[in-house]
């Protein structure tokens, strides 16, 4: 009854309709997750309004935004941060006798009486967003998580002694006085884990230091501290990440591992020589973030069933393609993840490693002794594996060698670089692979790029021009009633105007007319039209689809597909 209930709500108070409502509620009883949950993760509505729906339906406020200035410290003093973030509540303000508590979910009745034991008094619940909550949590529990500024005026105030001498390894171990360092640094990590950034880039040039993050694949400027505090903040980097800090002429690959709210952080740490010093780049790989269900990487309509399908197949390759950074690991991840069974003997090689799943036996290459592509995956057939995922098709022997595995019964991922689905068909003839290989091993080919998606927080409606849509080859006449969304800027996506970024695909499924184009030596843009006809969505068509659906923005399609263009 609550359920429906609830969905009654929705219906009345947002665009919601009675299919997706249904839709919503199979999905709701498929993965055992709350209704809400549930039409947030089918996109048709956006957190917001399933908060705002549960406060009509359960009585309590919503607040939409959470002053930190005006969260009574006090009331946090006896509340411990890993229990507030576990429930995702925090303790506002006094009213009178009665605790007002933000909460993301009202409906955690144990926490509640926690909180009425703990304070001796009632409390008052008010609904927030999650996010909303953990970052409130953050910025009150944690004093150091926005002092970068307050770190670097310290800097400034120290650097002239510990500056001195720190090109010489054991004063940087042993000195007492480096705390600013320290504490610049692990800032600075703790800061890209808030916002979500994908990678830490910190480059020196002749008069300055410049610290960048990159969050949704754009690079933005954060920090520029003193130049003079270069050396002291590369030798700490280093030193976290087990490099030789006294060899500064050639690049250096390390791994940090660390533990941030909770979360498991590895950061792989990359340094090269330039001409004012050492340029260091740090990856950053949150173990929890790639265990996604394939549902969530924006595969819709069409694309899910076909993707649904042949990662179930006995035998075949798969194909992931696209530029660096196009979420090809994450995709293949999600795919193991998924068929991962304790019926199925599940082994990977990659360059590297960048999560552990369980269950999934993995093999990282090392080219120092030999150990390729070509080798591991030769030793594979070995271990008597039902899939095999290898992290890159690079050359003619590891093509050849994943084609002979398809075809003696192994279901095989595998990643190439490539503009486009059919542009793969021809990467492997080039590659010296016979075209009748190709033909007879290759069941899918799927290209794939990352666009941003737009702020559910701060985006706003609007009818777009008819030559903007037509852009991406869409109509006003298209839209039937849809509603747009433009980027505006808010504080929770750092007035960027977008937030998280999903997936756009291009899926080429072998068929036999394809494959007979395959024999024939046809090239990429026969192909490409063949399967287009056969009904396979572009890169470009795809997007706009999720332009329709709200979701990202034609600008964000444009970027992401120019070589789409007419």
């Amino acid at each position: 009854m609550e359920e429906r209930s609830l969905g009654a709500i929705l219906l009345e108070q947002t665009s919601l309709t009675e299919d997706q409502l249904q839709q919503g509620l199979v999905v709701q009883r498929e993965k055992g997750m709350k209704l809400g949950e549930a039409l947030v993760q089918l996109k048709y509505l956006r957190t917001e309004d399933i908060l705002k729906a549960l406060s009509i339906q359960l009585g309590f406020p919503y607040e939409s935004r959470i002053e930190v200035e005006h969260v009574d410290p006090v009331l946090v003093e006896n509340l411990p941060i890993n229990y507030a973030k576990d429930n995702e509540i925090l303790p506002l303000r006094k009213e009178g006798l009665t605790i007002v508590v933000a909460m993301a979910d009202p409906t955690n009745f144990n926490a509640m009486d926690d909180l009425r034991l703990l304070f001796n008094t009632d409390i008052k619940p008010v609904i927030a967003g999650a996010y909303e909550i953990v970052n409130a949590i953050n910025a009150v529990y944690n004093k150091t998580t926005d002092k970068g500024e307050q770190v670097m005026s310290e800097l400034d105030e120290e650097m002239e002694e510990i500056a001195q001498d720190f090109d010489e390894p054991v004063d940087l171990l042993d000195a007492s006085d480096e705390a600013p360092i320290i504490r610049l640094v692990n800032s600075l990590m703790f800061r890209a884990v808030k916002q979500k950034a994908s990678d830490i880039h910190i480059e020196p040039f002749e008069r300055d230091l410049m610290i960048r993050f990159r969050i949704d694949g754009v690079l933005y400027d954060v920090m520029h501290p003193p130049k003079r505090a270069q050396n002291s903040i590369i030798s700490r980097v280093k030193i976290m990440a087990g490099l030789n800090i006294a060899e500064k002429r050639i690049p250096q690959d390390g791994r940090i591992r660390i533990k941030i709210a909770g979360r498991d952080i590895d950061i792989r740490v990359s340094t090269i020589p330039t001409a004012f010093g050492e340029s260091i780049v740090m990856r950053l790989l949150d173990k929890k973030a790639v265990l996604l269900d394939i549902e969530t990487l924006g595969f819709i309509g069409k694309n899910l069933e076909y993707i649904n399908d042949v990662i179930n197949r006995a035998h075949g390759i798969i194909l992931v393609t696209g530029p660096t950074g196009s979420g090809k690991t994450t995709t293949l991840y999600s795919a193991l993840s998924k068929i991962n069974s304790n019926e199925l003997k599940i082994i990977t090689v990659e360059d590297p490693v960048e999560y552990q799943l369980p269950g999934i036996n993995q093999m990282q290459v090392n080219p120092k002794i030999d150990l390729t592509f070509a080798t591991g995956l030769r030793a594979f057939l070995r271990q008597d594996p039902d899939v095999i995922m290898v992290g890159e098709i690079r050359d003619r022997e590891t093509a050849e060698i994943a084609i002979q595995a398809s075809l003696t019964g192994h279901l095989v991922f595998s990643t190439l670089h490539t503009n486009d689905a059919a542009a793969s068909i021809t990467r492997l003839v080039d590659m010296g692979v016979e075209p009748f290989l190709v033909s007879s091993s290759v069941i899918c080919i799927m290209a794939q790029r990352l666009i941003r998606s737009v702020c559910k927080d701060c985006a706003r409606k609007y009818t777009p021009e008819e030559a903007e849509l037509h852009k991406i080859g869409l109509t006003t006449e298209d839209l039937k009633g849809r509603q747009l969304f433009r980027p505006v800027g808010c504080p929770n996506c750092l007035e960027t105007g977008y937030a998280g970024r999903t997936g756009i695909h291009e899926i080429m499924v072998m068929n036999d007319t394809i494959r007979s184009e395959v024999m024939k030596g046809s090239d990429a843009s026969t192909i490409k039209k063949i399967a287009q006809s056969n009904g396979m969505k572009t890169l470009r068509e795809d997007g706009a689809q999720k332009v329709m659906m709200g979701w990202t923005t034609v600008e964000e399609v444009m970027r992401a597909t120019q070589e789409d263009a007419d």
